[in-house]
């Protein structure tokens, strides 16, 4: 019956449930608490979020109708969090085994006055229509008096934000100015699948004058001296190095 256990109590149900059958009852508060993925419900941690849809989209279309499944539950948990960061929001899908000449990475930022409810409008707006220019051949009809939908295969070819990983975060700015520029995630592009980098996070680097010289000690020219591009960079540099 809802309201007669708190999260907490959920939490500490599915807990027990996936604890190794050896851990004593007295530490499983400690277990519950160390090891958040044990919840089934999606939650989140300080102003951003990662989404992993684990089926192929045509499961979400036979079920709820869209290929947008993820896009739209990554809204609500961004709502969720609104009160995490005002001054801006950013989100980005990647396509996963799409065929070469495919771009597979997508990324949209705001800082308007409603950041979330812009940046989501606007990359609603890019799929619809992409989708209304969608080809013939690329429509599949509907039982006897429905409409005909999309073939998601072609959706995720050609529409962006219809991939299943979705990566989102809200800013509050702390020491710089506001700008698009500043909104994560961050985008480190490649065209080796494996070193194309996103990155979102709340966080101050208090050496980051010296991350930023030891880059261009090796030769590279980053583009500006902020904490989360040099970190970015700085991560690149050690896969590009694999």
């Amino acid at each position: 019956k809802i309201g007669d256990r708190s999260p907490w109590a959920s939490v500490k149900a599915v807990a027990r449930r996936r604890a190794p059958p050896d851990i004593p009852a007295s530490v499983m508060d400690s277990w519950a608490k160390l090891v958040p993925e044990i919840c089934d419900e999606p939650h989140h941690e300080c102003g951003f979020a990662l989404l992993r849809l684990l089926k192929p989209l045509e499961y979400y279309e036979e079920k709820y109708g869209t290929s947008f499944f993820g896009l739209n539950r990554m809204y609500l948990m961004m709502e969720k969090q609104r009160n995490r960061g005002q001054d801006g929001c950013g989100v980005a899908t990647v396509k996963l085994d799409v065929p070469p000449g495919t771009k597979y990475i997508n990324c949209e930022k705001s800082i308007d006055k409603d950041p979330i409810k812009d940046v989501f409008e606007r990359v609603q707006r890019m799929g619809a229509e992409k989708l209304n220019r969608a080809p013939g051949d690329a429509l599949i009809p509907g039982a006897e008096g429905s409409k005909s939908r999309v073939d998601p295969g072609w959706v995720k070819e050609n529409v962006p934000f219809a991939g299943e990983i979705v990566l989102s975060h809200v800013r509050y700015g702390t020491d710089s100015d506001n700008s698009v520029d500043r909104c994560h995630p961050m985008l480190r592009e490649s065209n080796w699948l494996t070193r194309s980098l996103l990155l979102a996070g709340n966080f101050n680097i208090t050496n980051n004058e010296d991350l930023f010289s030891s880059l261009v000690q090796i030769g590279q020219h980053p583009r500006e001296l902020s904490d989360t591009v040099t970190l970015l960079e700085k991560i690149g540099h050690f896969v590009d190095k694999e």
